[in-house]
């Protein structure tokens, strides 16, 4: 038998806020590191230290500390203090497949600045893991995945249970769904199991009698890892001590101060002719009793998740692409507001901060930080529109006259688009350097004349639209050569259906006054305040002429129709198949006596539901393209739950064997639910809107399937995934809510439902008969919970919530019908600009790429830093290939294959008429380079 090695690795893991606000946990980190300085260079016998994955943390010490540059590089460079390779340690699911790979990206460039990275696949602490890691470390060259959930029990305190688990070591093999392998090391005995090791003799003795013993159960090997350092921990400066004293108790075992590298290193060396256990896929403590999983955290304060949709969706699927565009006509590709905007949002990622289980103080700075980087993303969005407003060729609207406004509606989704746009125009503009006076500047305004204008494309047709007159509005210009340019103005707001948008491109349309009587085409117009819209051209399947209402409860276009019922809850028939999906809407009420992390409803609690409870309809839009009911509940609920909870929350009552129940006394929820259906729509939107006044609860709407299903698909990071609807043999928890990121697909073999949201990102299968998809809109609990009492009354978000959703039926299969692309098509807002008539070099219609690929899902659309290059990326949906075909008019001088670190791989060749041919493997994250020419 080989002599054993106990490497130990000395570390912290930080979290940069949590249970104390930034601040508070900043201020400790520059006494750890001030101390970790001084300790490497008057301690030889000190020999690294791991800074916990993430680059963040040199960030955060150097803000303070700019003077201790010199001395972190030097020590970086000698190899004893490791970085990377995250720019923040991330909650995998609730962070989009993007903003995964741009931490990576952030985490590799940040920490090359400094030295080597480490290229270790770390994941102490994150609540679960997404089945497509393996292939994303593969992609970024690392190897390995260091995890501490997912695959084993854990309780109160993150206390390990030893009831067994997936694997039989803690070394195993982790491989995602495309096949992709990394070396995984669970931390069994969690990540602290080396923490403050003794240097007196007779505590070390009875410390190692332990340790060794705990690490020996589940080691596959003779190399054991201890892991010296803890949450926030304190460097242990008498470390060589404290080893020497190990060595004297235990010559027969070599007791090594080591890194991650050696350790990965000896383990496969010592593993040469041996196999591990192979566990695949998601990593979701989905074979535990299911009480330790951290699930609810995806419905803990809703509101954070709803602004990292925004936020994230804003720049990947948004800045990005018309920063491109831009880029290819003229403007910049701004890099360095990129990282910056990134950067801070990212900064929201780490798990105790988007997951929402910390103390109140951190989460209002997490709003702050989405406002921050949301602006910045703002001010990009508005440079490349300006730059690509400036470009486009709208010079054949000159034919209508000077007082043509021209403006471009861009789709930056990887799928052709139709749907409902509005756009603020400023129909008339009066300076005020043109020197009148203010109350002649208005008086000009208000007497601005927008009678008798309609909206026609590009070609000249009529398109209906409503306009609504916003009055006189101020305005100002900042112009790059001059001071700001104030100005007074008409505004007026468009509303319209644009069509037949291209992929990540644009189509323009023009506000005119028409020449010589109807256009060809003309279907009229309506414009609100104004007298009764012409309207022409009717669908037959409407009630009222250009109406997609009729009966005032019914909602139809060609694909859908909704009728909604006296309770407010609705059916939805999907004509193409006939299936008809009923019961749907109906909201589900239940108290939570748990906290930010886990949901716990109270032992024997009913669930109340609106089913039965009387709702007010009304018709709130009424239009040739888009119309919209208003369906309104008033319903008791309890106030909270009863005052036993605050007193087992203060004696630390383990969650699940809390008695609490709820209040007798009762508040008014005040529900407004809004169903809209599009001309052109393929699904129904539901938004729901309340002012919540309740504590200690949980509020989720209710989607009957009644499908025959044994699984589900769910969106998760570059994967639909698929999961059992029923839990694993071990599941005792009575929830089995699950993490989501833009869908959850219910289907049968030939119709299915898909659901998709924004920024609501826990669902659950109920085991009710009808395969019910529950999706949960709000969660109030008034506690951070683990390990100790902190109370987070901001928790249960009290007053004004807002939740939507996008109903999609479909034929049965959720990628061929086209469900997923609208899914993800949900989830990207449409950028509408005002231009001016010119000439210029980008059509009227216009998408610098085309590509088709049955079952690929776009993914990005950027540029790199170093080289300029173009890169796109896409991943597979299913398990079988993929033929992928790509087309572009972009001058380019060549294609390759690339990775998530944007690295130049193989070339690749034109394919027949100048379009480039791919084959994406099943569930394959790929990447193509294009080099401009």
């Amino acid at each position: 038998m080989n002599k054993q090695t106990a490497h130990i690795i000395s570390h912290t893991h930080w979290d940069r806020e949590w249970y104390l606000p930034y601040e508070r946990h900043h201020l400790r980190l520059i006494r750890l590191v001030d101390s970790l300085l001084d300790t490497l260079e008057q301690n030889p016998g000190f020999r690294s230290f791991f800074f916990d994955g993430q680059t963040i943390i040199i960030e955060d010490y150097l803000q303070v500390r700019p003077e201790n540059r010199e001395r972190l590089e030097r020590h970086i460079r000698e190899g004893r203090i490791f970085i990377g390779p995250w720019y923040i340690l991330q909650d995998a699911f609730l962070t989009s497949p993007e903003a995964n790979v741009r931490n990576l990206q952030i985490g590799h460039k940040d920490a090359g600045v400094y030295g080597e990275v480490s290229k270790i696949g770390y994941f102490p602490d994150t609540f679960g893991l997404t089945g497509q890691i393996p292939q994303l470390m593969v992609q970024a060259g690392i190897t390995n995945a260091f995890f501490g959930r997912g695959v084993k029990p854990t309780g109160f305190n993150n206390t390990v249970v030893s009831d067994g688990y997936e694997s039989s070591f803690s070394e195993l093999i982790w491989e995602g769904p495309d096949g992709s392998k990394v070396l995984g090391i669970l931390f069994a005995n969690w990540y602290s199991n080396g923490n403050e090791i003794p240097v007196e003799t007779e505590e070390a003795k009875s410390f190692w009698e332990r340790k060794l013993a705990d690490a020996g159960r589940y080691a596959a090997t003779d190399q054991l890892l201890f892991m010296n350092g803890c949450d926030h921990q304190p460097l242990q400066t008498d470390l060589p001590q404290a080893i020497r004293t190990a060595e004297k108790l235990h010559p027969e075992i070599s007791f090594v101060h080591s890194n991650f590298a050696d350790y990965i290193k000896a383990v496969q060396d010592s593993l040469a002719g041996r196999s591990l256990s192979t566990v695949k896929g998601e990593l979701r403590s989905q074979r535990t009793d299911g009480w330790g999983t951290l699930v609810n955290t995806a419905s803990a304060r809703v509101y954070l998740k709803q602004m990292n949709q925004r936020g994230q969706a804003l720049l990947e699927k948004v800045a990005e692409p018309l920063a491109v565009i831009a880029g290819l006509h003229g403007g910049e590709y701004p890099h360095h507001l990129f990282t910056y905007a990134w950067k801070t949002l990212l900064q929201n990622h780490p798990h105790d901060s988007i997951c929402g289980c910390s103390v109140d103080e951190v989460h209002r700075e997490m709003v702050t930080r989405f406002d921050k980087s949301r602006h910045m993303a703002e001010g990009i969005v508005a440079d490349s529109m300006g730059v690509i407003t400036g470009a486009v060729d709208t010079s054949g609207y000159s034919s209508f006259g000077e007082d043509a406004i021209p403006l471009v509606v861009a789709n930056t989704s990887g799928w052709s688009r139709t749907g409902t746009v509005s756009v603020e125009l400023d129909a008339a503009r009066l300076y005020l350097r043109e020197g009148l006076t203010l109350e002649e500047t208005a008086a000009r305004m208000k007497a601005a004349d927008l009678t008798g204008r309609i909206l026609v494309d590009e070609q000249g047709n009529a398109v209906p639209c409503t306009v609504q007159d916003l009055g006189l509005s101020f305005g100002y210009d900042l112009p790059d050569d001059r001071f700001r340019q104030p100005y007074s103005c008409r505004k007026v707001k468009l509303t319209f259906e644009a069509a037949d948008v291209p992929a990540l491109g644009l189509r323009t349309y023009a506000w005119v006054r028409p020449l010589g009587g109807a256009l060809s085409g003309e279907t009229g117009y309506g414009q609100e305040g104004s007298a009764a819209p012409v309207v022409a051209e009717r669908p037959a399947f409407a009630g009222a002429a250009g109406s997609l209402v009729h009966g005032g409860r019914i909602l139809e276009n060609e694909t859908l129709r909704v009728e909604i019922m006296a309770d407010g809850s609705f059916s939805l028939e999907h004509k193409p198949t006939g299936n008809v999906y009923r019961d749907l809407g109906v909201y589900e009420n239940t108290g939570d006596i748990g906290n930010e992390y886990m949901y716990r409803q109270p032992a024997g609690e009913v669930p109340l539901t609106t089913r039965g409870l009387s709702a007010a309809v009304s018709i709130i839009e009424d239009t040739p393209y888009r119309a919209s009911i208003e369906i309104a509940h008033e319903w008791e609920i309890p106030a909270s739950a009863d005052s036993l909870l605050e007193e087992e929350q203060r004696a630390l009552v383990y969650y699940p064997e809390r008695q609490a129940q709820r209040s007798a006394a009762t508040v008014l929820l005040k529900l407004r639910t809004v169903l809209r259906l599009e001309r052109s729509g393929k699904g129904l939107e539901v938004k729901s809107y309340f002012h919540n006044t309740a504590q200690d609860h949980r509020l989720r709407m209710l989607f009957p399937t009644d499908l025959a299903a044994a699984s589900h698909r769910v969106d998760s990071m570059f994967e639909l995934a698929e999961r059992p609807n029923e839990p694993a043999p071990e599941w005792l928890n009575p929830s089995n809510t699950q993490h989501q990121q833009a869908f959850v697909d219910v289907a049968g073999e030939h119709a299915g439902l898909t659901v998709a949201n924004l920024g609501l990102h826990e669902y659950e299968i109920l085991r009710d008969g009808r395969n019910t998809i529950a999706v949960t809109l709000l969660r109030c609990v008034g506690e951070m919970g683990d390990w100790g009492w902190f109370p987070t009354p901001e928790a249960q978000c009290l007053g004004e919530q807002k939740a939507e959703m996008l109903l999609l039926p479909h034929s049965g299969d959720t990628v061929i019908s086209g469900a997923a692309a609208a899914a993800y098509q949900f989830q990207i807002p449409w950028t509408c600009s005002q231009a001016e008539i010119h000439a210029g070099t980008i059509p009227a219609v216009y998408s610098p790429v085309r590509w088709s690929g049955k079952s690929a899902a776009f993914s990005s659309l950027k540029m790199n830093e170093d080289s300029g290059d173009l890169l796109l990326r896409w991943f597979n949906m299913e398990n079988q290939p993929c033929a992928l075909e790509l087309d572009t008019e972009i001058p380019a001088a060549g294609f390759y294959t690339s990775n998530v670190l944007e690295s130049e791989g193989e070339e690749l060749k034109y394919g027949i008429a100048a379009a480039l041919e791919l084959q994406l493997g099943g569930h394959e994250i790929a990447t193509v380079g294009i080099r401009l020419g």
